[in-house]
């Protein structure tokens, strides 16, 4: 934060910019506020509510700030159009676990990982987007645990692994009904606690039953005798837990993929006792936490949904106004297409860099360029900043505290550790200065005060007091009681909380990809987490220490035999094209990929 070598300027002062066109300029606070608050009233006032998008953030803010935040979006803009970077991220799994299992987030503890019998890791590269995790994975190996590997790409798990499916790009939903089939097949599953914990089997056996492994090695790639071999071994084991991240969710059929992965582990009854379960492991620091927030278009703190009557009114008394949006709002990926319509005119964005980060750029700048106002608030002069009209400096973590939400939902405080530089401001604090100048007064003395405010709206995580985090150092929710030490794995009894309080299987259809490799463009292009930097590089990007990791321009990691074929080498420089764009990187060279796909 602090380092001379910065890449990118340190937002140090509110700037502002006058007129399209025109350059951004220092401003004071009071200036800044002031005509940020009055043009987005304005908007408010011509074209309603929903003519504003608004982000939460998933990464230094905090649980505190993306409350209030959301709580700004509703109670003063009177939108649901709140979203952050879990719509591109784990949102799928979220919208999956919720319909099959009752709750969105992972059902077990990431230290429970290392004392399960079996490991079934699907489409997550441990190694390079979560090292923690990792080391989880190789104790439980050295422990004598089973470890199964879905990749196209010899990832690391795969080279300790017990059976490795490097299955073809884009057949995830082929092969978990593959293994569905096999589990039904071959009675590998649990009839009496699918008889007694789950509903549907009869329309999910159905479904499955045409993919037995000979129909779906076109598909997958994969030789029927590995597939057998890789859900027997699931099966079998004592204990077994699931792990996916953005192989599965950054694909089509997302959603259905992650139901199919949870039915898989409500098959087998691994749910509801310690060391087994479902895990979608999350990326950002705090996007588990965000979406706690109601930084949703959807759901309200607590996983309270908008289209709920009784949860509104609950808001709505507590926040003093007199009634919530019911629609859900627009989501992340729709700007580009709203903005087009005319129907998003602004955008309040905490804390993501979307015109770094998000999918399609050229459409979302052409989208930025269309907007009537932009608002950023972060730390860094990045990409979205550089367009923004107004520009409010926020302080980073270690120069504020409050809470984070890990991905197996444990919440743990933060603390201030160094003060911060410059004319800056805590986070929620600007949202208390933008509401109160429009309209709404909204004033707190400390995170403590939102916290508990939250913790009062949201049975959920009622208990979970910054007492007992201080105490404890970790709470996961639900935290239901002042005397709940909070909950490590989900499920008790396989009471599941959904409507009918079972588990609910299900499978879909395998679809191929809208788009398939032509003459034009004969690679599938993924993108993959690498362990000196993260995703976009919008953040790590910015420290010198880690460039000297991975420097600019990056690389793209191609199969000897497709470089053969293309005439290039190692480390080339060479110009990667899509319909919707290009990119100058190097070239790595890596055996460990498969042809006909670059990463």
């Amino acid at each position: 934060l602090h380092d001379t070598q910065l890449l990118t300027p340190r937002l140090r002062q509110p700037m502002i910019r006058r007129e399209r066109g025109g350059k951004l300029e220092p401003a004071s606070w009071d200036e800044a506020i002031a005509f940020a608050s009055t043009r987005l009233q304005e908007i408010k006032n011509q074209y309603g509510p929903d003519a504003i998008m608004l982000t939460g953030s998933s990464r230094g803010p905090g649980n505190e700030a993306n409350y209030v935040a959301q709580k700004f979006a509703r109670a003063v803009i009177g939108t649901n159009n709140i979203d952050c970077c879990a719509r591109v991220c784990h949102a799928p799994s979220v919208s999956a676990l919720e319909t099959t299992l009752g709750n969105g987030a992972m059902s077990n503890s990431i230290g429970e990982i290392e004392d399960t019998a079996c490991i079934l890791v699907f489409g997550y590269n441990a190694a390079d987007a979560h090292p923690i995790v990792a080391r989880r994975i190789l104790k439980a190996r050295e422990k004598g645990a089973k470890i199964i590997v879905c990749d196209p790409r010899m990832i690391e798990t795969a080279r300790i692994a017990d059976v490795f499916l490097p299955l073809k790009n884009g057949s995830n939903m082929a092969l978990v009904n593959t293994f569905a089939n096999v589990l039904i097949q071959e009675n590998l599953y649990d009839p009496k606690y699918v008889e007694n914990y789950a509903e549907g089997f009869e329309e999910y056996r159905a479904l499955v039953e045409k993919y037995t492994p000979e129909y779906t090695a076109e598909i997958t790639g994969l030789e029927p005798a590995l597939i057998r071999k890789a859900i027997r071994m699931y099966a079998a084991a004592p204990s077994a837990t699931i792990l996916w991240g953005m192989g599965v969710t950054q694909w089509g059929q997302a959603v259905d993929v992650a139901k199919g992965l949870s039915s898989l582990a409500v098959m087998t009854g691994n749910l509801g006792r310690p060391n087994v379960g479902v895990g979608p492991v999350r990326g950002q620091n705090n996007v588990q936490g965000a979406c706690d927030m109601g930084v949703l278009p959807n759901t309200l703190p607590g996983y309270q949904k908008v289209s709920d009557p009784e949860a509104r009114a609950k808001f709505a008394k507590a926040w003093g106004v007199p009634s919530l949006p019911d629609h859900v709002g627009t989501h992340l990926t729709e700007i580009s297409h709203a903005v087009h319509d005319g129907t998003i005119r602004a955008i309040y964005i905490l804390g993501e860099d979307l015109l770094q980060t998000e999918p399609n750029l050229s459409a979302q700048r052409e989208a930025f360029e269309k907007m009537e106002l932009v608002i950023v608030q972060d730390i860094f002069m990045n990409k979205t900043a550089m367009a923004a009209d107004v520009i409010f400096p926020a302080t980073s973590w270690g120069e504020h505290e409050g809470v984070y939400t890990s991905a197996d939902r444990g919440f743990q405080r933060f603390y201030q550790a160094v003060d911060a530089k410059g004319d800056v401001k805590r986070d929620w604090e600007i949202h208390c200065l933008m509401a109160t100048a429009m309209g709404y007064p909204m004033h707190y003395s400390n995170t403590q005060e939102i916290w508990d405010e939250i913790r009062e709206l949201c049975p959920l995580y009622y208990g979970a007091t910054y007492e007992k985090m201080a105490d404890l150092g970790y709470v996961q929710w639900p935290c239901l009681t002042l005397d709940d030490p909070g909950t490590p794995w989900l499920y008790e009894n396989n009471v599941f909380t959904t409507p009918s309080g079972k588990a609910f299987l299900f499978a879909a259809e395998w679809r191929p990809p809208h788009e398939k490799p032509d003459d034009e463009y004969p690679f599938i292009l993924c993108t993959v987490r690498e362990v000196g930097h993260y995703s976009s590089r919008s953040m790590t990007g910015n420290c010198a220490a880690l460039q000297t990791l991975a420097d600019e321009p990056g690389y793209v990691q191609v199969h000897p035999d497709d470089a053969e074929k293309l005439g290039i080498h190692d480390q080339e420089l060479v110009w990667v094209s899509s319909r919707r764009g290009k990119v100058i990187t190097r070239t790595a060279i890596n055996p460990r990929v498969n042809t006909g796909a670059v990463y």
